[in-house]
């Protein structure tokens, strides 16, 4: 059926299909939450994950580990990645799913900002004014009050910092590292993350049962579709056409959030969400805007 459609329409489709994917990973692992604790959440899920995303890169003649500047890139991405996971399942377990998907939006603006400041990349008054109306979309949706952000909240925005300290970190591996290697480095790290904490917090916590293990299964399969269908979104049409349809996972989020949680934000926070969605989709036009022009030179 993708055969029929255009490339950019095909790539289209996987990249609202790998948002899906996503979304619905996080309203499992939000699920399984309600009964065990993080660190099992992250060991079970990341066994499993990690052994699909390996055999992925096997199949794709992908899997070898990276070398000497490479693989200090490499690494620090991956402490970058075992952060992320941590403050941002921290914070789904208490923030609604939408609203943490509605503040990671942001992400395509901090990458943009960090980019400016820290790899000397140029950015003009126009992607500067958008980033700034991203951060009062981001204002709208966290709506800090006389005492300050929530405990989650906080959790929440970490979340975007270190991930887009790992993006920033994805910039300096280079392109002779394959991107499933790197995936399946991470996914390991998040893993062996998940038994450290187990053993610092005492492997407390309720004996998974069949139940459990069939969600964080579940959770696997879901990343692992994830990252299988966010490959071939890679291989076909122009990535200019095809980035922003990621902001779908937003949708996705929307739509189970209330079906699953019965969870639907308020005015403000969908105000929010539309600006920090319009500054992020000017953004990704006008970046595409300027390759193009210096392609063209």
């Amino acid at each position: 059926m993708l055969s029929r459609l255009s490339p950019n329409a095909q790539g289209a489709a996987l990249m609202v299909a790998t948002m899906a994917f996503f979304a619905m990973n996080d309203t499992v692992v939000k699920l399984a939450g309600q009964r065990l604790e993080l660190w099992q959440m992250i060991t079970m899920r990341g066994v499993l994950a990690s052994a699909l995303i390996a055999l992925l890169a096997w199949r794709f003649g992908a899997l070898r580990l990276p070398r000497g500047r490479d693989a200090w890139a490499v690494s620090i991405r991956s402490t970058m990645e075992v952060a992320a996971t941590f403050f941002f399942l921290t914070a789904l377990m208490t923030v609604p799913l939408a609203t943490l998907t509605a503040i990671l939006q942001m992400l395509p603006l901090t990458v943009t900002l960090a980019a400016a400041v820290f790899l000397g990349e140029k950015v003009g008054w126009r992607r500067s004014l958008a980033i700034a109306l991203g951060f009062v979309g981001m204002l709208l949706i966290v709506r800090p009050g006389a005492e300050g952000l929530g405990f989650e909240t906080i959790f929440a925005l970490l979340a975007v910092v270190v991930l887009t300290a790992r993006d920033m970190a994805t910039r300096l591996v280079s392109k002779a590292v394959p991107s499933l290697s790197i995936a399946c480095l991470a996914s390991v790290a998040v893993t062996i993350f998940g038994v450290v904490l187990g053993a610092v917090e005492g492997w407390v916590g309720p004996k998974p049962d069949a139940s459990d293990w069939g969600m964080m299964t579940l959770a696997a399969g879901l990343i692992f579709l994830a990252y299988l269908t966010s490959v071939m979104t890679m291989r076909v049409g122009e990535v200019s056409a095809i980035a922003p349809f990621r902001y779908a996972g937003l949708l996705w989020a929307l739509l189970l959030g209330w079906l699953v949680f019965g969870d639907w934000p308020d005015n403000l926070t969908l105000l929010g969400a539309a600006i920090v969605v319009a500054a992020g989709l000017f953004t990704l036009r006008r970046t595409a805007q300027l390759d193009e022009n210096t392609e063209a030179t």
